[in-house]
């Protein structure tokens, strides 16, 4: 069972790359963030043509999340990160399928910090924290998948020393990154490949994509029921550098059914 996640950047804008990608890799089940669409443009009849039907949270201009399966379509089961009635953010999206529970996230980026935006990433995260240790609690195989905006360690990112002041490697991002760990979660890139030199997004700017100067920034967190059932990981790199594609690369583990 192939999972992806994919921070697509703008919908509208990239269709035809996504599209693309779902032909070629055919994921079992593929999590997408940033639509910056809202809810009545998402393609639901393009995706059913390659055998995806889809939940989706959209909002215009802005964040946004899906999860699309080929299974059949997956069982909502919330909708908006609990614990703020006040936060209208597309951000997160929960379901199941086929005895998974995936999470969909994208977690605010922050900049600039400090101030209220980087006060918005660690409220977030807190309300986020909470909910991940409800499902660790369920004793379920789940998978938390998306866009953190967290680079978790020095080895997670080109030149780290430029990014100490930046909301993404700030230590209070690392922290609360670390306290989701430490509920239990595995890092299913860094499981499998512990050593290597893994990134997952990569400026438009600076030729940074050719210099491979990028972040790993967008995570798969496993509970232990889902973990004991990893059995690949990776990022299909190739998909940065198609026309008009994405500023992140899609990303990828493969569970024993």
């Amino acid at each position: 069972m192939r999972i992806a996640t994919y921070n697509i950047n703008g919908l509208n804008a990239r269709q035809p790359v996504l599209l693309r990608w779902l032909e070629q890799t055919r994921p079992d089940v593929a999590c997408l963030q940033e639509l910056k669409s809202p809810q009545e443009r998402f393609p639901q009849d393009e995706l059913r043509a390659l055998g995806y039907e889809a939940l989706w949270l959209g909002q215009k201009s802005w964040n946004g999340v899906a999860i699309l399966a080929r299974s059949g379509l997956p069982v909502e089961t919330q909708r908006g990160l609990p614990g703020d009635p006040d936060d209208v953010q597309s951000r997160y999206l929960e379901a199941q399928i086929d005895g998974l529970t995936v999470v969909c996230l994208y977690l605010p980026n922050g900049n600039p910090a400090p101030g209220p935006k980087f006060d918005y990433k660690l409220s977030w995260f807190e309300r986020f924290n909470r909910r991940t240790a409800e499902l660790m609690a369920s004793g379920q195989p789940v998978v938390l998948a998306g866009d953190y905006n967290v680079i978790p360690t020095g080895r997670d990112v080109y030149k780290p020393e430029r990014w100490v002041d930046d909301a993404l490697f700030r230590q209070e991002t690392r922290d609360a990154f670390a306290r989701l760990l430490a509920q239990g979660w595995t890092d299913a890139l860094r499981q499998l490949h512990p050593e290597q030199t893994i990134y997952t997004y990569w400026d438009y700017f600076r030729d940074a994509f050719r210099r491979n100067a990028g972040l790993r920034i967008d995570h798969f967190l496993l509970s232990p029921p889902a973990a004991a059932r990893l059995r690949g990981a990776g990022v299909d790199v190739e998909v940065r550098g198609w026309e008009k594609s994405s500023d992140h690369a899609p990303v990828w583990i493969e569970l024993d059914a």
